[in-house]
């Protein structure tokens, strides 16, 4: 088990030290498979800055560019996670039933029993495609993924196309209020980073490995499989518990490097979080409690870029 935990830090480091790591956990802690909490968490958030500093050492891209791609990817989770379970039955021909998404109607597809309006695609598609072909570098795909996110959210209802789920369908909360498909700030802010990723010699951006859908997958797999939908508490909880380590790690990367490309989607995430609070300012009140910890967690930036900024001069100076 004590593999797992190397699986944090960067494929040069587990080369290098693996086995003295693993030699050293296994000396200290003779008998056991999984170190004390507080041991891994420190060799957790190691390895989160010893992956950040790797990626910082890498001068094959501007930290601006690779800091938007980081933006673009996480604003396409954002948008995918409310309609996983919906790709899913949709990819398996699942008729959810009465524990579908909580639209107008359930079933929406051909293959559903009981009353439906049929639709051609779930709209979890659009945000999917999008984080895929940023994963692997392809800006100009994700693009018009984004673009048609954005038609979907603004148009009227009555289409078959997508459904409802692209207009009226329920938020989810996470950190702060909800936000639906008609919120186009999102897709607006997903549309306007892919657009600068190709315009901007998209062959120089980082692809990731397909490995990288993994969770994606899992996520998918879970939601569907045990019908969780965006209202249900563990829905909301997985969310919560994930924006968390989300933003903290991007605050541990920037303090272990003094880069700059991790504000940028801590930046993006404020905004689209922080304007749907203004717009729905009643709901946010539902989950206070997840507000001050986005308050905590976002209110820091402006210090932190500072920091970073001076940072990086003294290391200049030097």
């Amino acid at each position: 088990m004590n593999r797992l935990l190397l699986a944090a830090y960067p494929e040069p480091y587990r080369s290098r030290q693996g086995e003295e790591v693993l030699a050293c956990l296994s000396e200290a802690y003779p008998g056991r498979s999984w170190p004390p909490p507080r041991e891994v968490a420190a060799l957790v958030c190691a390895g989160v800055q010893a992956r950040a500093r790797a990626v910082v050492d890498d001068t094959a891209r501007p930290w601006w560019l690779d800091g938007i791609h980081l933006a673009a990817l996480a604003l396409a989770a954002l948008a995918l996670v409310p309609y996983l379970q919906d790709v899913w039955h949709w990819a398996l021909h699942i008729d959810p039933g009465q524990h579908a998404i909580a639209f107008h109607f359930s079933g929406w597809y051909p293959w559903a029993e009981g009353p439906t309006r049929i639709r051609l695609l779930p709209y979890g598609l659009l945000p999917l495609g999008c984080l895929i072909a940023l994963l692997r570098g392809r800006p100009w795909i994700a693009l018009p993924a984004a673009a048609a996110m954005i038609w979907a959210g603004a148009t009227s209802h009555g289409r078959t196309l997508f459904g409802d789920e692209g207009k009226a369908g329920l938020g989810y909360y996470g950190l702060g209020a909800p936000i639906t498909a008609r919120d186009l700030v999102l897709s607006g802010a997903l549309c306007a980073a892919c657009a600068v990723l190709a315009l901007c010699r998209p062959s120089r951006l980082r692809r990731r490995s397909y490995r990288w859908l993994a969770p994606v997958v899992l996520a998918m797999f879970v939601a569907g499989g045990l019908h969780i939908i965006s209202v249900s508490p563990a829905f909301q909880r997985g969310l919560f518990v994930l924006e968390v380590a989300a933003l903290t790690a991007a605050w541990v990367a920037t303090a272990a490097t003094g880069d700059h490309r991790w504000l940028i989607p801590v930046a993006a995430f404020a905004i689209v979080r922080t304007q749907a609070i203004v717009v729905r300012p009643d709901a946010f009140m539902q989950s206070f409690p997840d507000l001050v910890v986005l308050i905590l967690l976002i209110a820091p930036l402006p210090a932190v870029a500072i920091a970073a900024q001076r940072r990086q001069g003294q290391a200049l100076a030097e």
